[in-house]
């Protein structure tokens, strides 16, 4: 007999195929089920390999010996009357047709799974989504949401399972870090950061996140950092159904989290079927450093970040020079730096706001030098440039950051409040849209647009942003839902949530009583007017090196529309979007004052629209003066 017949009759090549299918199914099953568990990853990688090393063995065994109705004989032993072979035989072919329909149904499963149709989304602003219910602010028409578009994910803030809580920096920063990588795929729509971290700490149902961020897909996970070892374990879901598309546990040591992050990122790509362009084939996650220290000093500084923690930008500051000294060609902690050092001079005021445009323009020089592909750098420049009143040169830098990342959810939204603040309402007020279409529960953004909608009469939408700006804990909320209140015909109420709108930041330079004097002002009460021109005079006879932004706003929203203009026209205020945001809205007497022009000129305001265009609603006229409607 030959050996092939032998291996026949002795059902080896059948034990083969019938091993390979069990163990494939294994594997597969071993691959989905473990990591929900939070099995290590080198277990699955066990059953592998000793899938692996029990093929030949089992080969063997089955050469050696037969399964008869005595139990297992060796085949040497058995007589061809006692022999089962033929009926053994039929019962693998039996399982192995089954194995094979198994394995068919995992391939139709995952390859075909029922998705949302591609090409669902809707034609909007830079091809994004509209926020539910927003406008055009060309058209003025309502649009109706649809479906998520299939390519589109929210990255959750993954879960910080450190024995040390204070790692929770850590565990944020490798989520965004995957965030930032997927925000650059032309091919796949990401909710910003702050739209997915609102989340955090709350069990919320994955459809309600989806229908939220208009997304269809959301990945989640965590990490446990203990010393110098990193486990990540991560989730791709979909929205619709809470179905599991993919997961996976990743252990290594902290040098090794940049390959992590990168195989997460990939992992997602090719789950999306998302389209990579360019360098992108070869490389997603852009850490811009090899030094894992200077990479946690950066994520902690960036923590501080974007949580806005005025007190601690001293300290954020100080993580950032610390990184550049491990690592001096790292040009996201130069980027990051000059960022703070913009926003921190903005909250610290007087001193810190005159001293810190040198640093802002070394650091966003560097930067830009070391990665030119950067968007920040610009974009923290520009916005510098800006409440410093070098309008053309902030309009420029801005545009600039813009063009290098379109996605960039902070340079969209710094550029539109630029936008608005000059006079450029239509611009402004798409840059603002684009912004919430990329990030749609940024709280300033929300505020911003919301207090547009009030201004323009469309007081359901204003509404609806005030909300959701709450929600998102914007602590200024009041300023804009005093302008709601006052167009309801509600004074009171406009007067409390103004005075919660500015009490402890916006007056800060002034008595605890201040910000319900000032609200009580701007709403006509005569004696708090009278109270405030007292206030306000004693507080400028003090000669401050700059003056409250709020000064100005409460004496053109109180019937002093002159001095205001005149206290604001030299030099910048401590918060000029106060003043400036004020000038362009309609209905605003400011534009009509006799005083106008002259601050126009002055402040620089003119400058920029010889340079680049009249605002909306303004022409000069023959004298050489900008006069607005």
């Amino acid at each position: 007999m030959s050996l092939l017949a032998e291996l026949k009759r002795r059902n080896v090549i059948r034990m083969a195929g019938l091993y390979l299918v069990g163990a494939w199914l294994i594997t597969q099953v071993a691959g989905t089920v473990l990591p929900m568990f939070d099995v290590p990853a080198w277990v699955a990688r066990a059953i592998v390999i000793l899938l692996a090393l029990g093929f030949v063995p089992a080969l063997v065994f089955s050469w050696i010996f037969e399964l008869t109705p005595g139990g297992l004989k060796r085949d040497a032993d058995v007589t061809s009357e006692q022999s089962i072979a033929p009926q053994t035989a039929r019962r693998m072919d039996r399982l192995i047709v089954a194995g094979l329909i198994a394995v068919a149904a995992l391939v139709v499963a995952d390859r075909y799974w029922p998705r949302e149709e591609k090409g669902s989304e809707p034609i909007s602003v830079a091809g994004t989504t509209p926020l539910p219910g927003s406008r055009d602010p060309e058209e003025g028409a309502g649009t109706v949401s649809t479906a998520p578009p299939q390519k589109s994910i929210a990255v959750l803030p993954f879960v910080n399972m450190s024995p040390d809580k204070d790692n929770e920096y850590f565990s944020d920063g490798v989520s965004e870090e995957i965030l930032n990588a997927l925000t650059k795929l032309e091919d796949l729509k990401v909710a910003g950061r702050t739209s997915s971290f609102f989340f955090k700490n709350k069990n919320e149902n994955l459809t309600t996140i989806g229908e939220t961020l208009g997304v269809a897909h959301v990945l989640e996970g965590s990490v446990r950092k203990q010393g110098e070892k990193v486990r990540i374990t991560a989730q791709l879901i979909r929205t619709r159904d809470g179905f599991h598309l993919w997961s996976e546990t990743y252990d290594g040591d902290l040098t090794d989290v940049f390959a992590l992050q990168e195989k997460i990122a990939r992992a997602i790509t090719g789950k999306l079927e998302v389209i990579l362009q360019g360098d992108q084939k070869t490389r997603l996650v852009q850490a811009g450093t090899s030094n894992p220290e200077a990479y946690a000093l950066y994520l902690q500084a960036s923590a501080v970040f974007n949580r806005r923690e005025g007190a601690r930008f001293a300290e954020a500051i100080d993580l950032l020079k610390r990184a550049i000294a491990l690592d001096p060609r790292y040009a996201r902690a130069h980027a990051r730096l000059a960022s703070l050092y913009s926003v921190n001079s903005n909250y610290m005021g007087g001193s810190a706001f005159s001293t810190a445009l040198p640093s802002i323009e070394l650091h966003a020089r560097l930067a830009s030098e070391l990665d030119p592909s950067l968007a920040e750098p610009y974009a923290a420049l520009g916005s510098a440039l800006g409440e410093r009143r070098r309008f053309l040169e902030a309009h420029q830098s801005l545009e600039r950051a813009v063009k290098l990342d379109p996605n960039d959810v902070t340079a969209n939204f710094w550029l539109a409040t630029q936008l608005i603040s000059t006079g450029y309402l239509r611009e402004g007020t798409l840059a603002l849209d684009r912004t919430l279409a990329l990030d749609p529960m940024l709280p300033n953004a929300l505020l911003w647009r919301a207090r547009l909608y009030v201004f323009e009469g469309d007081l359901e939408n204003g509404a609806l942003l005030l909300r959701k700006a709450t929600e998102g804990g914007h602590v200024f909320v009041g300023i804009g839902q005093a302008l709601l209140d006052n167009a309801r015909g509600d004074k009171a109420a406009a007067i409390s949530s103004m005075t919660s709108g500015l009490a402890g930041y916006f007056t800060r330079a002034f008595p605890p009583e201040a910000a319900g004097l000032f609200a009580r002002a701007i709403y006509g009460d005569a004696e708090a007017r009278r109270q405030t021109r007292n206030l306000i005079d004693a507080y400028l006879a003090g000669k401050p090196e700059y003056i409250a932004g709020v000064v100005p706003h409460v004496l053109m929203r109180s019937g002093e529309v002159g001095r205001g203009l005149v206290l604001a026209q030299d030099r910048p205020t401590t918060n000029d979007a106060m003043v400036f945001s004020e000038l362009f809205r309609r209905n605003s007497e400011v534009k009509g004052a006799p005083e106008f022009p002259e601050f126009a000129r002055r402040s620089g305001l003119a400058g920029l629209w010889d340079a680049r265009g009249p605002p909306d609603f303004c022409r000069k006229n023959a004298e050489g003066d900008y006069v607005c409607e």
